[in-house]
């Protein structure tokens, strides 16, 4: 990938990141933790990937993107935002009674979400449902999807994997956002979903492994996907919980906490000085 879109796709990830903490910040609710990790994932689906257009969030030929962690809606309403899906100022709103941008993401309510989300396990679900649909009617959209550690100690997921593999839905591009860390601590620690990517292969996904936060491992390895045939993907993207934001780096108590105001202005300036870095690179 060619310098300048790795440079445009880094932008776009921190950004994203800057929209989580304000989300969170003046909600004073929220996920920011998971939303952090997965906001690089999400700007090289919606800045590069994708085949969608904000002035058809209907188009039936568009790509599908379900949020299955749900509750990381920050960072896909950043996404949304940034890509002109939706107003940036509404995203000072979110959480509020009164507006649109509900704490897990409605496919009623929100232009460019294609699934409702929030109960652990279904969001998968649905994209294989999408997937399986696109089959049946010879289209060529492709559908992304992001789980969570926590979520795949649900039953449903592994139900949901078994039967794309079944369907042999490569039109299906999953994600695990593998940050090792939940609610209540290290995944290893609650209830161990390792080895992950043995199991993955065991239910009959190829499995690609990267790192999360390099957008060049992970543009090649949806290209990869796009290329197998036969066998939905499952792409381990080893991410770090509250990536961007020194003091949330790997610390579960950001899983879901909202930072207070000196703690959203620390976490401003860090990202803003990431942004001018970037700039001068």
């Amino acid at each position: 990938m060619e310098i300048q879109k790795l440079k445009e796709l880094k932008r776009y990830a921190t950004i994203i990141r800057k929209d989580i903490i304000d989300q969170v910040y003046s909600a004073a609710a929220g996920h920011p933790g998971g939303s952090l990790s997965c906001a690089d994932i999400v700007s090289v689906l919606y800045f590069k990937e994708m085949r969608i257009d904000p002035k058809r969030p209907h188009w039936e030929d568009r790509d599908r993107f379900v949020l299955s962690k749900g509750h990381c809606s920050p960072a896909l309403y950043g996404a949304l935002a940034e890509r002109g899906f939706i107003p940036k100022e509404d995203l000072l709103k979110f959480r509020q009674a009164s507006s649109y941008l509900e704490g897990h993401p409605s496919m009623k309510l929100i232009p460019g979400v294609d699934m409702s989300t929030g109960s652990l396990g279904q969001g998968i679900s649905a994209a294989v449902g999408m997937a399986l649909a696109g089959k049946l009617d010879g289209k060529d959209y492709r559908v992304y999807s992001i789980l969570g550690d926590g979520e795949i100690e649900e039953g449903q997921v592994w139900e949901a994997l078994m039967c794309a593999a079944h369907y042999k839905l490569d039109n299906l591009t999953v994600f695990l956002d593998h940050n090792g860390l939940q609610i209540d601590g290290k995944i290893t620690d609650v209830l161990s979903p390792e080895p992950v990517k043995d199991k993955f292969e065991a239910f009959g996904l190829k499995v690609i492994v990267v790192n999360g936060h390099e957008h060049q491992q992970i543009v090649e390895a949806i290209d990869e996907a796009k290329k197998t045939k036969g066998k939905p993907v499952m792409i381990v993207a080893e991410t770090v919980k509250g990536k961007g934001v020194s003091f949330m780096e790997n610390e579960a108590g950001w899983h879901g906490t909202a930072p207070n105001k000196e703690q959203r202005d620390k976490a401003i300036a860090e990202l803003d000085d990431l942004l001018a870095k970037l700039e001068v690179e």
